[in-house]
């Protein structure tokens, strides 16, 4: 982790604690036996001018598991982030398993945004296109909520 990512993450965690995984749908399916699509994708309002999160499920119906391999957004760079044992690491891809949910959620896997080229605002939708090591990309609408938002509230 970059030196100004390790202070984003401080000033982040406590903002992240305050949101979880979300229940809406979105999102389409894969090329392979993997069956993907994405539910429960949003973005709390960034609280910083350069950094945000981002938090989804991916769901894979089918029997073949896959792999996510990288996110894009026109908003800026994004990275996967997983949480282990308190401790936030970017990490090079995630396994979706067959018949499984990869989450992301506060204290746990998340969307890193870096470099934002906006700051999105509360209302707003962020799209992000989600790479698979077999499965076709799924391009994914992210409503911007409140810096604060809980799930299910």
């Amino acid at each position: 982790m970059r030196p100004s990512s390790a202070l984003f993450a401080a000033g982040l965690a406590g903002a992240l604690l305050l949101t979880g995984c979300g229940s809406g749908d979105s999102g389409g399916s894969g090329g392979s036996g993997a069956e993907l699509s994405v539910t429960g994708a949003y973005m709390p309002q960034p609280v910083s001018d350069s950094m945000a999160a981002g938090f989804l499920t991916v769901v894979n119906a089918g029997g073949t598991k896959d792999e996510l391999t990288s996110v894009t957004s026109d908003l800026g760079e994004v990275t996967v982030h997983e949480t282990v044992d308190s401790a936030m690491e970017e990490v090079t891809s995630l396994d979706v398993p067959a018949d499984g949910q990869l989450v992301f959620k506060s204290g746990a896997n998340h969307l890193m945004f870096e470099k934002l080229k906006r700051k999105p605002k509360e209302g707003e939708t962020v799209s992000v296109e989600l790479h698979f090591a077999t499965s076709d990309p799924v391009t994914v609408e992210m409503p911007v909520k409140s810096a604060t938002y809980t799930p299910g509230n």
